[in-house]
């Protein structure tokens, strides 16, 4: 079973268990069904502009990153635990307000696609931009 771990700073209003009930539905029908674990922060601009800076080289303010644990911790490591540790996702809240008023849809709606697209990145699919 997938577990999905979320943090957040608490002027954020997101469904955290909205999220992680989606999340993980979303990897069981992608076929990831063991016993593994993803986690989710919500962030603001200054801490996603921080972010980026120290693991992208850049200044620009994502929407969303995701790192697969390998990239952070420097090689896979089986857990002892025996959990699988998918990744981190991290949303810039501020922005997908933004985001979801251009698009004229639920913050709510914007904040889980950003989550999604994380999700499909901690998993190999990739695209070019």
């Amino acid at each position: 079973m997938i577990k999905v771990l979320i943090t957040k700073q608490s002027n954020y209003p997101v469904k955290s268990a909205v999220i992680k009930k989606k999340l993980a539905e979303f990897f069981t029908k992608k076929g990831i069904v063991s016993d593994a674990e993803v986690s989710v922060a919500i962030v603001g601009e200054k801490r996603m502009l921080e972010i980026g800076k120290k693991f992208l080289k850049d200044k620009k303010l994502h929407n969303v990153l995701s790192f697969v644990t390998e990239e952070t911790k420097g090689g896979f490591i089986y857990p002892p635990n025996g959990k699988i540790h998918l990744g981190e996702i991290i949303v810039c809240y501020p922005l997908a307000v933004k985001e979801a008023i251009e698009e004229n849809i639920l913050i709510d709606q914007r904040v889980y696609k950003l989550i999604e697209h994380g999700a499909m990145h901690l998993m190999g699919i990739h695209h070019k931009e």
